[in-house]
């Protein structure tokens, strides 16, 4: 394994633009040495990004970033090198999928109600098989020429404030660290201080994750503020949690750009050693 280490990425699997086979093209291109594939509570991806990560001459660590709530935070957990085929993390993603394809069919409806969009609008902005979510919605409405691109949608008709926005299910994040150790894989909170500390987990219940096997923190990504990013930094000095570095790269689905925030190779390898659930994919 060897840098830049970038371990949060998407593909089409779930709401990236480019395919596994795209996404480790563009990886080389960006001159990564190590890249983890986290779609969204799927790991569909995996085998077709096996294949091309080798041809590049890449290391890839097989992830997923699974869906939480607590309390009306939406908290998002990196899962590295989990167990596919785990039972009980098979059937929390599934469940987690279906609930995130009827939302997507609930606010397709409301919308249609106001603008000239379908169901159908949205599946042909989606790959097979993919989880469907809000940001194929907001590409279905880029392409009918509603709004201009993702970023208008989020901002605008897809925002919680206009009405069409419903949750999915999620489980909260405790028992998603301990179905993702369960699962033989590694936890690691994204982006745990999005738009500033009010969105921010408390402080106290970092606490109980870590004594559940939480094993870091996202601290470098463009979305934590600087102020929250200290904040996270001590909490991490305090309970022993390693601090990474990511893009959370969507293809043209966001503005972040692949290697803009890396994590140390020495991370990596202890995220390597402490995993039983699947392998990295070694380069040649």
């Amino acid at each position: 394994m060897h840098g830049p280490a970038d371990l949060h990425t998407h593909s089409s699997v779930s709401d990236g633009t480019e395919t596994p086979t795209q996404l480790m093209r563009a990886a080389g291109a960006a001159g990564l040495g190590t890249i983890a594939l986290t779609d969204h509570d799927s790991t569909a991806g995996w085998a077709e990004a096996a294949v091309e990560s080798r041809r590049q001459g890449i290391t890839l660590l097989p992830g997923m970033e699974l869906s939480t709530r607590y309390e009306w935070r939406s908290v998002h957990l990196l899962a590295y090198l989990i167990d596919p085929l785990n039972g009980d993390l098979l059937q929390e993603t599934a469940k987690i999928r279906e609930s995130r394809l009827r939302r997507a069919e609930g606010i397709v409806a409301r919308i249609g109600d106001d603008y000239p969009l379908s169901w159908s609008d949205v599946l042909a902005q989606t790959r097979e098989g993919a989880t469907v979510g809000r940001p194929h919605i907001a590409d279905a409405l880029v392409a009918l020429g509603i709004v201009a691109d993702r970023g208008e949608a989020f901002d605008g008709i897809l925002h919680p404030r206009t009405g069409y926005y419903a949750p999915h299910y999620a489980p909260d994040p405790l028992t998603a660290v301990k179905l993702v150790r369960a699962a033989g894989g590694v936890p690691v909170i994204a982006h745990p201080v999005p738009a500033g500390r009010d969105r921010m987990l408390p402080e106290p219940y970092f606490r109980e994750l870590a004594d559940a096997g939480l094993f870091g923190l996202e601290i470098e990504h463009r979305e934590n503020t600087e102020e929250g990013k200290a904040v996270v930094r001590r909490i991490a000095s305090e309970l022993g949690l390693v601090a990474t570095g990511s893009s959370d790269y969507h293809g043209t689905g966001k503005p972040n750009r692949l290697g803009e925030n890396t994590t140390d190779i020495d991370v990596v390898r202890r995220i390597v050693g402490e995993a039983t659930g699947s392998a990295p994919v070694l380069s040649d």
